[in-house]
């Protein structure tokens, strides 16, 4: 079983960035399970969603304590939750931002990889200049970081998934898939 807890803020697309991380590898025939955990309710409070991958059916009921990955879509995040809580050694930490984490104490006992999924979501007008909505160009980052799922997958989960501008979420996966830094 493969183990994913997504951080971020209200309004930022944690929740639906979990959803179609999940129903991408759902399209390649696994078992999925995605739910979210909010503490405060509000724009802008830190949001945590989970997603689950299997070749079986799933049984835990429970939240994520020891991911196997890391989804950030908040890099503030990092200085102010204790993100990786329970990671496993050598798990993926995939980050939104523009700095560089190559110095990072986060380097070395896992893998890290950043892409600059609020300047993507920017470009293809996903949310707005001060509030951008990151969370499909999060998941392409994902998929190109890790390999654990295909981009044609999570590009049939946006169609399935985004409401609206679905050709732009799509762009933006993909734009996020080819520039993630490794």
């Amino acid at each position: 079983m493969i183990e994913i807890r997504t951080h971020g803020r209200g309004g930022q697309g944690s929740v639906i960035a979990s959803e179609i991380l999940a129903d991408a590898f759902f399209h390649e025939g696994k078992y999925v399970q995605a739910f979210p955990a909010f503490g405060v309710e509000r724009r802008g409070a830190p949001v945590m969603a989970f997603t689950r991958v299997s070749e079986s059916e799933i049984r835990e009921r429970c939240q994520i304590y020891e991911p196997d990955h890391l989804v950030v879509l908040d890099s503030i995040l990092i200085d102010t939750v204790n993100i990786t809580d329970g990671l496993k050694e050598g798990g993926w930490i995939i980050i939104n931002t523009n700095a560089s984490f190559d110095d990072s104490d986060l380097t070395g006992k896992y893998q890290v990889a950043t892409v600059d999924a609020n300047a993507i979501a920017i470009k293809y007008g996903l949310g707005s200049r001060a509030a951008p909505i990151v969370n499909t160009a999060i998941v392409g980052a994902f998929a190109g970081a890790t390999g654990l799922v295909g981009i044609e997958a999570v590009q049939e989960a946006i169609k399935g998934f985004v409401p609206l501008k679905k050709k732009e979420n799509a762009q933006a996966a993909q734009e996020a898939y080819d520039n993630v830094g490794k």
